[in-house]
């Protein structure tokens, strides 16, 4: 009788054992099947500095290293260089003015500063940039003045269209003649310009300019040191660009933005109507839809940058959605909190995006989601001071394949590689006019 007991009660421990087991796995909290594979794939993965990269961008030595041509005794006449826009752009602007100015054998007179009433701005040149140190770093390379002889002092100089002239023949043919005429004219570069069709001795005057005499005013360098010391380090200077005129400049529509988003973007959007069906798919598709802080989270995932890193956030006022990245990188930090209330309230659009300027050239790795102005220049600053932690993220890359359908672990590991390849092969990194690519 025993051994029949035995084995009763054996299959009876057994068949309630199997029972909580069962139980355990139907009704135990889950997490989503898209988590599980991409958290895996991220983990086993480097982070992307890591990896060794083939080519990189360095100042090239004919200018950096080479003594610049003499300059001409007699002077064509003076150039005032007009400057429109952001302090990037404006700082672009002025630096294809310094080798125009050289190309035309032309004295240099300090920019003038003309931002919109969109960027809340009033400062001049002098305000953002040192103006001793830039004439100092310009001699030999072309002529610069404070201030104008008496006969031009009361003038203003006669205004030249240069919205077309790009290359070498353009100013020749065209605006020396004016200035032999006028003696003080004014233009401002056009956007593209022939940089390469320029002789070497106007490429180094605007190479110089660019990199090693545009050096921000002693005050507005103090006040960049402070904000640098106030950042946790290391930290990630994150040029996030996604506010309500962007995206309304863009025509790109967005689902699941909040309420508040959708009504600032319809007040930019003026007759900039977003594109409908097929063509919005492929605007989308060539990169030209700036990336949402969530998609940008995403990416940053993807590139195995650790979700405790320090990022600074580099942005304008305005910046939407915010919470997709904060949601996921926690250690976020902006001008508005690091510095008082009271120099925050008083700053200028120009002196904002200076010290954004100033972290982000100087920040332990630099991000950006998109390839503007500010970008270029921080990049190529980088570069300049061998600084190679500098990638762009791919908006065209993350449309493209999201519009495949791609998901969870396997939109991980192509967004990887597409970002692999652009940083191993320095993609981006400088603007070539100035730089040379050097094999590793």
């Amino acid at each position: 009788m025993i051994a029949p007991t035995v084995g009763k009660t054996l299959l009876i421990t057994t068949f309630l054992f199997f029972s909580v087991f069962l139980a355990l796995i139907l009704f135990s909290p889950s997490v989503p099947f898209s988590q599980t594979p991409l958290n895996s794939a991220v983990s086993e993965r480097t982070e992307i500095w890591s990896l060794r990269r083939v080519f990189e961008w360095r100042p090239c030595n004919w200018w950096l290293q080479g003594r610049p041509a003499a300059l001409p005794a007699k002077s064509n006449g003076y150039i005032r260089v007009d400057c429109y826009g952001g302090l990037n752009q404006m700082r672009r602007d002025f630096c294809d003015g310094v080798g125009i100015a050289r190309l035309l054998n032309a004295t240099l007179v300090l920019p003038k500063f003309e931002a919109a009433a969109y960027w809340n701005e009033s400062s001049g040149f002098e305000d953002v940039f040192d103006v001793d140190y830039f004439i100092q770093q310009m001699n030999g390379f072309v002529q610069v003045v404070k201030e104008l002889p008496a006969e031009f002092a009361s003038k203003e100089p006669v205004r030249v269209d240069c919205s077309k002239r790009k290359g070498l023949f353009d100013y020749v043919e065209n605006v020396l003649p004016l200035l032999l005429e006028h003696h003080y004219i004014s233009f401002t570069p056009a956007m593209s310009q022939r940089r390469d069709r320029y002789p070497l001795y106007a490429k180094a005057a605007l190479c110089q300019a660019c990199y090693n005499a545009l050096r921000l005013t002693n005050k507005l360098e103090k006040k960049g040191s402070e904000l640098l010391q106030t950042i946790p380090k290391p930290f990630l200077s994150l040029h996030l660009r996604f506010e309500p005129d962007m995206v309304a400049y863009s025509q790109c529509e967005y689902s699941g933005l909040s309420a508040a988003s959708i009504q600032a973007i319809e007040a930019a959007r003026g007759d900039r109507k977003p594109w409908t069906g097929e063509q919005a798919r492929l605007w989308r598709n060539r990169g030209k839809c700036p990336l949402t802080p969530n998609e940008t989270a995403i990416i940053l995932q993807a590139l195995s940058i650790p979700t405790n890193i320090n990022i600074y956030l580099a942005a304008g006022d305005g910046l939407m959605e915010v919470e997709g990245l904060t949601s996921v990188y926690a250690n976020v930090f902006t001008k508005s909190t690091l510095l008082s209330s009271e120099d925050f309230k008083t700053m200028h659009g120009n002196t904002k995006a200076a010290l954004d300027y100033y972290v982000s050239v100087n920040s332990d790795s630099y991000m950006a989601t998109y390839f503007g102005n500010m970008d270029k220049m921080v990049a190529a600053m980088r570069a300049f001071k061998g600084l190679y932690k500098t990638l762009f993220l791919s908006r065209r890359g993350f449309a493209v394949l999201t519009s495949q359908g791609l998901n969870g672990s396997s939109l991980m590991e192509a967004l990887w590689k597409i970002h692999k390849d652009d940083f191993v092969m320095g993609v981006g990194s400088a603007l070539p006019d100035c730089f040379c690519e050097f094999k590793l």
